[in-house]
């Protein structure tokens, strides 16, 4: 079983974090610091424990700002002295966002030093609020940084809706400011900051769809492999509720085939256990044809509801009047996210977005 996230932050993390900030502040309390940011460390979960380590910086660091930075800074991981690198960043950068927005291009400068070693996509955001126009004209610059972890964060730490992150409602509600930087990212050579883009892109179209398909099929002409990748990926929640410019986007129409046999093969699921569903589709074209054949289920909920959730299933190119038969479990799983309700579920089929059939079981609880 994988460790928990929060066991980035254990008591032999926080020491050596203390002992690397001693390198650059002979006065600092390294016994104090291990102190306070480990006390009923077990309770805490991940956020929590990288605030109380923000909290331990603003104790045991000088009062004096850009002292205090440039020890932090001096404390990084470098190719000639190790240092501090990975999640211990998370709280540096939080103390940087929490005392250093009034010296905006210092702080930026340090931010810029610290997501190298792991990120500052979280902490960056309120220079964004607070400082618009300069930040954003900073990550224009950084956005031919040669570090791909510094141009990751100029997508990564303009998305409107990042999780964990402050919400950046502005560009919520237009985000016209930051397609620039993202017109300059989406041919990056990494793929770490295309996958960024990507679901940069998917954050935008939960509020402007159209603005992202429109978007999208300007960045289709004549695109390679690479950027073709990033944008289905950028794209996949309006694919998954079957929106027709995004699909038209990625070349995906109308399909023309027709359902030979769709059956749910298992009249009765226990919770637990998995739904059996088949499914046989024949094209009725001479032409050959890209599918994205997916499945929705109908959940039940309180008072006689249901909700809709839609999984992926398979792409394919059907040949012109080619069958295919394709099979497939769907496990209904305890699970933290979902409370499940006995009673008629359905599950539908939906191909290039077009519902093509449903078909019921009955879910038990026990």
């Amino acid at each position: 079983m994988p460790e928990p996230f929060k066991n980035n932050f254990d008591e032999t993390a926080i020491s050596t974090m203390a002992e690397h900030l001693a390198r650059g502040n002979a006065d600092f309390n390294v016994d104090s610091f291990i102190s306070f940011a480990t006390s009923g460390l077990e309770d805490l979960e991940l956020k929590q424990r990288s605030s109380r380590l923000t909290d331990a910086l603003e104790l045991y660091l000088p009062k004096d700002y850009k002292t205090a930075a440039n020890i932090l800074t001096a404390s990084l991981d470098t190719p000639k002295q190790p240092g501090i690198h990975g999640w211990p960043i998370m709280p540096m950068a939080d103390y940087i966002a929490r005392h250093g927005l009034q010296d905006v291009e210092f702080s930026l400068d340090v931010l810029k030093a610290m997501t190298s070693r792991f990120t500052s996509e979280f902490a960056i955001r309120p220079f964004i609020l607070t400082h618009p126009k300069l930040t954003l004209k900073t990550l224009s610059h950084w956005a031919k940084d040669k570090d791909e972890h510094v141009r990751r964060l100029v997508s990564e730490g303009t998305r409107p809706r990042l999780p964990w992150g402050i919400q950046l409602k502005p560009f919520v509600k237009d985000p016209t400011a930051v397609l620039p930087l993202l017109e300059s990212l989406k041919n990056d050579p990494s793929e770490y900051v295309r996958r960024s883009v990507a679901n940069h892109l998917n954050d935008i179209s939960k509020d402007h769809p159209d603005l992202v398909v429109e978007l999208a099929k300007g960045w289709m002409v004549k695109a390679p492999k690479d950027r073709r990748r990033l944008i289905k990926h950028g794209l996949r929640t309006l694919i998954k509720a079957g929106h027709p410019g995004a699909l038209s986007a990625l070349g995906y129409t109308s399909p023309k085939v027709t359902v030979s046999h769709f059956e749910i093969l298992t009249d009765t699921v226990q919770l637990g256990e998995a739904a059996h569903f088949t499914l046989n589709i024949r094209s009725t074209t001479n032409k050959d044809q890209p599918l994205i054949i997916d499945y929705a289920v109908h959940h039940v909920r309180s008072g006689g509801k249901n909700t809709k959730k839609v999984f992926k299933w398979k792409n394919v190119t059907l040949k012109g009047h080619e069958t295919l038969n394709i099979t497939r479990r769907h496990a209904f799983k305890k699970i933290s996210t979902r409370r499940y309700y006995s009673g008629c579920h359905k599950i539908e089929i939906l191909v290039n977005g077009k519902s093509l059939g449903k078909a019921a079981f009955t879910l038990l609880l026990n």
